[in-house]
């Protein structure tokens, strides 16, 4: 997919954990498969586990990802995404991965994950979980990479609807 003038990728992010579960690390693959197949933009923490599995699937499908990693160089980052940006803040980069997207997937979770989910719900971004994600209020349960993406292209939809096509 290119960038032509007047169009923008969205920017789809996801948070999990970096230790995840076998099923947690093959639903972020197949998610990652999913969001790259719509013409997202994965934005993520780039570094082991569910992240590592999420650029993983986006890089299977030849899609584009950034990790926003906590520390100042790259040396930790998985090898799976596109673009390692190392900011040196530590967690507080959670606060950035949750506002960047135009939506927040959480796949399974502990502490930082749980963190993500509520920064974005505060920065008023749509939460899909799955995968035994925290299911808090104001978050939207899915069962399967399919429906993650169905909602998000309903999502996205609404939010950005297209524009009109001009002669």
């Amino acid at each position: 997919m290119s960038n032509r003038p007047g169009t923008r990728r969205r920017l789809i992010a996801v948070a999990g954990p970096r230790a995840g579960e076998a099923v947690q690390l093959e639903t972020a693959a197949a998610v990652g498969e999913r969001l790259a197949g719509m013409g997202c933009v994965v934005l993520c923490g780039g570094k082991s586990g569910v992240m590592d599995a999420v650029c993983r699937g986006v890089a299977a499908v030849g899609g584009f990802s950034i990790g926003l990693l906590p520390e100042p160089d790259d040396a930790q980052a998985n090898p799976f995404v596109s673009v390692a940006l190392p900011t040196g803040i530590g967690s507080a980069r959670n606060t950035l991965i949750a506002s960047g997207g135009a939506a927040l997937v959480a796949i399974g979770g502990g502490p930082g994950t749980l963190s993500e989910i509520a920064f974005a719900l505060h920065f008023g971004r749509p939460v899909l979980v799955i995968a035994g994600a925290p299911n808090v209020p104001g978050v939207v349960h899915c069962e399967t990479p399919d429906e993650i993406a169905e909602r998000l292209a309903a999502i996205l939809l609404k939010v950005h609807p297209p524009e009109p096509h001009r002669s």
